[in-house]
């Protein structure tokens, strides 16, 4: 039986969500705390899938896929939104413009705006804090040691991805020719 060849933007956007899919399966690894994909495979689905409403459902449907092994949180709401947001400014700023430079200008920009809205969600809601700027501050100041490992987490699977991408492309070029629909 024939089987007729994929046409090549299928083929990247399987290329593309396998990658993606990959990096979050990668969240059940042993790895220190916070140091994961969740905001690499935002950025690179943003930058390469192409239309925004992939660019947040693949990363998020592989992050549920993780989150089925790893369990269910009150904070994932918070988590799955921030990183939809990092996605669709992902989208719209790197999209067509992918370097060095704003991959890792926009990583750091992603993660710092998860740690800001995650944190605030925790002072928030957990009950550790007082509610008094006092608390909010004392929320963000323990959470920084967790910082410097997602900001590790976010070069290295960002190095990871983009740099599989790029090898992929110059390998096979007719894969990476055509954007993702």
């Amino acid at each position: 039986m024939l089987v007729a060849p994929l046409a090549p933007a299928r083929l990247q956007w399987i290329v593309l969500s396998a990658l993606v899919l990959a990096a979050a399966l990668s969240r059940l690894l042993p790895h220190p705390p916070n140091f994961s994909p969740i905001e690499a495979t935002a950025l690179f689905a943003g930058a390469w899938l192409g239309s925004r409403w992939l660019a947040m459902g693949v990363p998020l449907a592989a992050m549920l896929v993780s989150d089925v092994v790893l369990g269910f949180h009150s904070g994932m709401p918070v988590v799955y939104g921030a990183m939809a947001a990092i996605a669709v400014a992902a989208h719209f700023g790197l999209r067509g413009r992918v370097s060095v430079g704003r991959v890792a200008l926009f990583g750091v920009g992603g993660a710092l705006f998860f740690f800001i809205v995650t944190n605030f969600a925790v002072w928030l809601r957990s009950g550790m804090y007082p509610m008094s700027l006092d608390g909010l501050l004392a929320c963000y100041v323990a959470a920084i040691p967790f910082f410097h490992n997602q900001l590790a987490g976010v070069a290295v699977y960002s190095t990871v991805l983009f740099g599989a991408w790029a090898l992929i492309a110059r390998r096979w070029p007719d894969v990476a020719g055509v954007r993702a629909a």
